[in-house]
């Protein structure tokens, strides 16, 4: 596999994917405003948190188990049996206490909620199988068609007057969709499994499932916190600057999901001085939007959230905040990413209930405290303290150098970019007179990546032999 390619296209589909989501997002604020916004993050964060609890880490272990290449029809009917039997028990305790669910959120949605869980868990356990199979590629290709029909279909709901349950409504209907293509795409069959498959499972997923508990805390705690302690239009407005930080790690996460077979294989057979290069490349490649997404956050966050409405200025005191946290977060998730795929879940499991614990506690103080502003910085605080922690750990297993001179050329390629940015925003103010916002952010977002990207050719010999080796000229 080539790596670099590889992860491009799963980049490349998840930044289209992205960008038509960012597009449906910015109607839905427009149109619906803060509050519903907020609502609709509530309802996915709470589903989120049910779908972990569905899955404990048996989609992880499958990916692990049908990667080494061994009884991989066994290992997917032993992973599909167990997720069926958790997601069937999750929605009945959902339909039991109805009335708190549609309390929590501040609408009737009890029975959407087990609708989105149980497609959800769907849609997990195929594209595991996808990924199991060294097929990442297709994951990654699947996720703008799933964007694409879930905005199209929201936003028809929307129009027609739906509101919140249109928008609930075409999660689920999309969800479904792409999981039935996945799950055609898959080569494994289903065969009996025996008990050593669902005791390999076990194994692998009893340490591993934290690792979707610590992601689900450093995407959703704020957000379920923040609908206790303050109203829903905050948590719409700190949803909004939280999918701007998020569209940053696109391609981070198509690093590590790129890797982890890669890792896994490696590991299997042995050659650890392979493990230790893919390291090293994750951590060399794992910030390379993040970085410069940190420097514009900083400049252009007020700018960015007034597109999608006034209401949501208010956010820009967070959203560098949070680009922060998503940078220090995707190293950690680099390094755990290789504890996994060297199949130590055990050292994994530590660290993420280190980091799940502080996290939770950190989000509690500060909330009360600073409101959103305080969730973000314990969520960059508690990003620090994982990360410090798993670099730590995988060093003690892998014998790798850390890429700081490849780190730094991007904070200085990033820093040139800086300046190019507000060397541009002064002229397109004062000389052309443009007084258009979304224009605007447009124009600096072309000369910031551009600047940023013939800067980082310019001083760094790894980047440019990256491109030439992964170009397809």
């Amino acid at each position: 596999m080539r790596i670099g390619q590889t992860s491009f296209v799963v980049f490349a589909s998840k930044l289209v994917g992205s960008a038509l989501g960012f597009v449906a997002t910015l109607y839905f604020a427009r149109t619906l405003g803060a509050a519903v916004l907020g609502q609709y993050a509530l309802v996915l964060a709470l589903v989120a948190w049910l779908s972990l609890a569905g899955n404990l880490g048996i989609s992880s272990a499958i990916t692990k188990r049908m990667s080494e290449g061994t009884d991989p029809d066994a290992y997917l009917a032993a992973g599909a049996t167990v997720i069926g039997a958790l997601g069937l028990g999750l929605s009945v305790l959902v339909l039991i206490f109805a009335d708190a669910v549609n309390a929590y959120v501040g609408e009737p949605i009890a029975s959407l909620v087990v609708a989105l869980l149980l497609v959800g868990l769907f849609r997990a356990l195929t594209s595991a199988a996808l990924n199991g199979e060294r097929k990442v590629h297709l994951t990654g290709l699947l996720s703008p068609i799933w964007i694409a029909v879930r905005s199209l279909v929201q936003i028809g709901l929307v129009v027609v007057g739906f509101g919140l349950v249109g928008m609930l409504a075409g999660y689920a209907v999309a969800t479904l969709l792409i999981a039935v293509i996945s799950l055609a795409l898959v080569s494994a069959g289903l065969v009996r499994p025996a008990r050593e498959h669902f005791e390999n499972l076990y194994e692998y997923a009893k340490f591993s499932w934290l690792g979707g508990l610590q992601s689900r805390s450093f995407n959703d705690v704020d957000v379920l916190l923040l609908g206790v302690f303050v109203q829903s239009s905050l948590v719409g407005v700190y949803s909004a600057a939280w999918s701007v930080a998020q569209f940053l790690t696109l391609f981070d996460s198509a690093v590590s999901s790129t890797l982890f077979p890669e890792l896994s294989r490696a590991d299997a057979e042995d050659n650890r001085r392979a493990v230790a290069d893919l390291v090293e490349q994750s951590l060399t490649y794992g910030g390379l939007i993040l970085i410069p997404g940190l420097f514009g956050g900083v400049l252009l966050g007020e700018r960015i959230l007034r597109i999608y409405g006034p209401e949501f200025v208010q956010g820009a005191s967070v959203l560098w905040i949070l680009v922060l946290a998503t940078l220090v977060y995707g190293y950690q998730k680099q390094l755990l990413n290789a504890l996994n795929g060297i199949d130590k879940p055990k050292a994994a499991f530590r660290i993420n209930a280190a980091f799940i614990a502080t996290n939770v506690v950190l989000n509690v103080v500060l909330i009360s405290a600073l409101g959103v502003v305080g969730a973000a910085i314990a969520t960059a605080l508690s990003a620090g303290v994982g990360t410090a922690l798993a670099l730590s750990t995988l060093r003690s297993e892998v014998d790798f150098a850390v890429p700081s001179g490849e780190i730094l050329r991007q904070f200085a390629a990033a820093t040139t970019m800086a300046l190019a940015v507000v060397g541009s925003e002064t002229v397109i103010e004062t000389a052309t007179g443009l007084n258009h916002n979304f224009a605007t952010v447009v124009l600096l977002v072309v000369v910031g990546a551009g600047t940023y990207f013939l800067s980082l050719l310019g001083i760094s010999e790894t980047f440019r032999t990256t491109v030439r080796e992964n170009s397809p000229l």
